[in-house]
């Protein structure tokens, strides 16, 4: 089991001090979360809440992921980065192409594109992106970007996108892992595609559960290979409890581990602390 820690809604100025902590202390990655504004008036419910309303205030911080993952990855060595997640089809995918490819450059290969296909119909709207394709924008972006992001001229050509014969450098010498995030058949679908999954805050049941939907959807298209499945888990905390959601299929779990120990309103030391106790407590049993 990999761990990963989640940076959202936390201040800018603790996030390179957790990184160099998530660096030492044995952590697989850090997952970066993506929004470009936070509208005061939303007619568009927040999907992931039962009563539609928004998880954080409005002092919450998102800074740019690709230029949060940058700067992040000159202060660590080892750490991995991945976006949980970012949504393409708000943004023009060459653009996007130049700074995945950029960061990925930078890190040493070091970063994964997690993406979504959104749910603000009103950031949409903000962007002068159309909501009704963001599916489809989202699918041929990806096959875009894969080739800018492969060394030499590129040519393609798509419903919504088209590139004349280019080069996009600096090119990475790794291929960028995707992983997905949603829960409709089509997200699983898409994911099984790809690399891997992002979700949400589940418990084991669900997340074991969710992880045999997207076993089923790979075999389906005959996919083989490594695949992420990345989770929180909301009822794990033993070592045991871990390696349950593991032997079901959960290959991630995404965690800000000192809510265990100091709540989620903790300082940065405390949160650092957190960090080494749950590295001693979990990470260490588990992995050595």
């Amino acid at each position: 089991m990999r761990f990963s820690i989640s940076t959202a809604f936390q201040p800018v100025d603790h996030l390179p001090v957790l990184a160099r902590a998530a660096d030492e202390l044995g952590y697989h990655s850090l997952a970066v979360p993506d929004h470009v504004v936070d509208l005061e008036e939303l007619a568009t419910p927040y999907p992931y809440t039962d009563d539609g309303s928004r998880r954080w205030d409005f002092s919450a911080e998102w800074p740019d992921p690709w230029v949060l993952i940058g700067s992040l990855a000159a202060v660590t060595t080892r750490l991995r980065f991945f976006t949980s997640v970012y949504v393409p089809s708000i943004r023009n995918p060459f653009q996007v192409a130049k700074s995945v490819g950029t960061a990925a450059v930078l890190s040493g290969n070091r970063v994964a594109l997690g993406v979504g296909i959104g749910w603000c119909r009103e950031e949409f709207a903000l962007l002068e992106q159309d909501f009704s394709t963001r599916g489809r924008r989202t699918d041929e972006a990806l096959a875009l970007m894969t080739e800018l992001w492969k060394p030499g001229w590129t040519e393609f050509e798509g419903e919504f996108y088209a590139a004349p014969r280019m080069v996009m450098e600096p090119t990475p010498t790794e291929r960028i892992p995707i992983i997905v995030g949603g829960l409709s058949d089509v997200a699983f679908r898409r994911a099984a595609r790809h690399d891997g999954w992002v979700g949400d805050l589940y418990s084991t049941d669900q997340a074991i559960s969710l992880a045999g939907k997207l076993a089923d959807a790979r075999r389906a298209i005959g996919a083989e290979g490594d695949f992420s499945v990345i989770t929180a888990l909301a009822d794990a905390f033993l070592p045991e409890h871990f390696e349950r959601a593991e032997a079901g299929g959960v290959t991630d779990c995404w965690t800000m581990p000192w809510a265990y120990y100091h709540g989620l309103e903790a300082s940065v030391d405390q949160k650092v602390d957190g960090m080494e106790r749950f590295a001693k407590d979990v990470l260490v049993p588990l992995n050595g």
